[in-house]
């Protein structure tokens, strides 16, 4: 099967390549847009689908993979941060609660059009940080690419937290299990409809 991930992301990479993938990679820098008006899983369905659909094109034959996380707190969607301070901003946020990743991921086939959409939430308790070690974190440049300013996989923002609710997986920004299962389900019901 040919996978081609939508993404640039070094950890999307890697998580397909620990369960035997080796994506194509065709990166589409969409603006990370939130409609505020729905809930933040059907946010990152959307957003998924639409750095799926963002490649299409640049397809002849495959499944396009499109994912996006976002960091949900007290009904607050944050994505990656602006810049240092908006950085700061979230992490001082996080500090001592406890707030809900979700990450939707977009299956789409080439040439048929044919899509689904998934999302899944995990909960995750940070400790209080303090104001010195967000400051240093945020001066190493490593939380600017991620959803909620930090990272929970090879990076320095494994130690903020203290508790996990959920698939490890989505956090870091794609939930093997769910993505696996629902790729053969995609895969199942494509070869049924083409056989009939």
């Amino acid at each position: 099967m040919h996978l081609i991930l939508a993404s640039r992301s070094p950890r999307r990479i890697q998580l397909l390549r620990q369960i035997g993938f080796e994506p194509q990679v065709l990166a589409c820098d969409i603006p990370e847009e939130f409609d505020h008006s729905l809930p933040a899983e059907e946010n990152a369905k959307s957003l998924a689908l639409q750095k799926a659909r963002c490649v299409f094109d640049q397809v002849s034959d495959g499944i396009i993979l499109g994912a996006d996380t976002i960091v949900v707190l007290d009904g607050q969607m944050l994505g990656k941060p602006l810049d240092e301070s908006d950085a700061k901003r979230m992490l001082s946020l996080l500090s001592g609660r406890t707030h809900t990743v979700v990450t939707g991921f977009a299956l789409l086939e080439s040439p048929s059009g044919r899509s689904l959409a998934r999302a899944e939430r995990t909960l995750v308790t940070f400790r209080r940080l303090p104001a010195d070690e967000i400051d240093r974190y945020v001066a190493s440049g490593s939380p600017m690419d991620k959803a909620g300013a930090y990272g929970i996989q090879d990076d320095y923002g494994a130690v903020f937290v203290t508790g996990i609710d959920g698939c490890f997986y989505n956090v870091v920004g794609l939930p093997l299990s769910r993505f696996y299962t629902t790729l053969a389900e995609f895969r199942t019901h494509g070869t049924m409809s083409k056989g009939r």
